[in-house]
């Protein structure tokens, strides 16, 4: 079985990376000898598509975040794509339940207080969710919720069932999906189809004790829209990893909001990420030296 030759780049920045493609038994090659390349910056999209065009050779790239929208505009059909999709997933899912107890349990008021204050929260037990995306972050979420007993919708454009969810709609019924829920969670892509999927007709469908938690993209999320919707009570609150526009500036108004949660896209941590993404990038250079199916595709048609 031949060896894969890959190349990690940009130089220096994965040294782990290099260790995990030896690892799953590849070869580190000059660019100029690759047949694929393991990028490590999730923001140089110019530094890869020089690479690409100055190395025509390679055939496949691995990707390092789920998210792929800077990078968009390079996928193409003659290449094997990859990305980090589900490798984050565990730690991801794992912030989300803590952003979603802290707003409904009265985490976020009471953090706030600095007197003994009257009672706040409502229950995650038996609580009706709702999970839009229908990915490993919510397959991951719906295993970790599971104790807390809920009626779990999950909406998603492909119909097939997920273990432990009760219903699963399309996104044509959003409104309908999140009007009698407690929390919901945003775990999707972000594409021009889902850009702004939450605005003000579904903010304003949502029970007025509701909290949405979106550790997804924060363009999903009309921003005016939420921060009117929290202004005047149409929704309980909002816990967000992730904003528009990212970083959020000191002065923008949700700062300022007694019902929002803000964490600075940390779902996933650099130290919690490094060595999830090289056990992925170990097991796909084995994969691929056998030609077997790769994890993480990047469908190119969908953008990703």
């Amino acid at each position: 079985m031949e060896r894969p030759r890959c190349v990690v780049l940009p130089e220096g920045r994965g040294e782990r990376l290099g260790r995990a493609v030896e690892d799953g038994g590849g070869q580190l090659v000059a660019p100029d000898q690759a047949e694929a390349v393991i990028w490590a910056d999730p923001g140089d999209p110019a530094g890869l598509k020089q690479v690409l065009a100055t190395h025509p050779g390679i055939r496949w790239v691995q990707l390092p975040f789920a998210g792929i929208e800077p990078f968009v505009e390079l996928l193409d059909d003659d290449r094997t794509w990859t990305c980090g999709k589900g490798v984050y997933a565990e730690p991801v899912a794992e912030h989300a339940l803590m952003l979603a107890l802290a707003g409904l349990r009265g985490g976020v008021r009471y953090a706030r207080e600095n007197a003994w204050s009257e009672p706040h929260g409502i229950n995650l037990l038996n609580a009706r969710v709702t999970i839009v995306g229908g990915g490993e972050i919510t397959r991951s979420l719906v295993r970790l919720l599971r104790p807390f007993a809920p009626y779990l919708t999950v909406v998603r454009n492909r119909p097939e069932p997920l273990d432990g969810v009760a219903q699963i709609l399309p996104s044509s019924r959003l409104v309908e999906a999140v009007s009698d829920a407690d929390v919901v969670f945003l775990a999707l892509a972000l594409t021009p189809e889902t850009e702004g999927i939450v605005d003000a007709e579904v903010l304003a469908a949502m029970p007025e004790h509701a909290w949405l938690v979106n550790v997804a993209r924060g363009k999903h999320v009309d921003t005016d829209a939420l921060i009117r919707a929290l202004t005047d009570g149409t929704i309980g609150g909002a816990a967000l990893d992730v904003t528009d526009p990212e970083p959020l500036p000191e002065d923008h108004p949700l700062w300022q909001l007694p019902n929002v949660l803000i964490t600075p896209h940390v779902g996933n941590t650099p130290e919690m990420g490094a060595p999830l993404l090289a056990a992925r990038v170990r097991e796909n250079v084995t994969r691929y030296a056998k030609g077997e199916e790769l994890l993480g595709p990047v469908y190119v048609d969908l953008g990703y």
